[in-house]
């Protein structure tokens, strides 16, 4: 009779990989499934204005951060609830869920860098 005998290396090495993914997910910097969702929301509700097709394109209307409206979780509520002049309300579009996603993802977004000025000759 053959006796089935376990390499326990394979054993501990998949163990290793499974707390290393463990610590990946929880790591600093990584969205939490909130912020995920108002990211998704986001791009797909706002980012027509609001995010940039591609690198140094314009906008039309500014970009969104932690630093806009202040970072007032009411302002931002408001804007999108409301809309303004040059931006539709989303009160009858969104769910108010999806609002709280949009301002939790936006608290993640690091502000702009200062735009260089172009180098004259």
């Amino acid at each position: 009779m053959k006796r089935c005998t376990l390499d326990w290396r394979w054993v501990l090495t998949g163990v290793a990989f499974a707390a290393a993914g463990a610590q990946a997910q929880q790591a600093p910097g990584t969205l939490t499934d909130l912020q995920a969702m108002g990211r998704q929301t986001l791009a797909q509700s706002c980012g027509i204005c609001h995010l940039r097709p591609v690198r140094n394109s314009p906008t039309f209307g500014p970009l969104l951060s932690s630093a806009s409206a202040a970072g007032n979780e009411e302002v931002w509520r408001a804007l999108i609830v409301n809309g303004t002049e040059r931006m539709p309300s989303f009160k009858y579009h969104l769910k108010p869920a999806e609002i709280d996603a949009i301002i939790a993802y936006l608290k993640t977004v690091p502000a702009p860098a200062a735009a260089t000025p172009a180098a004259t000759k």
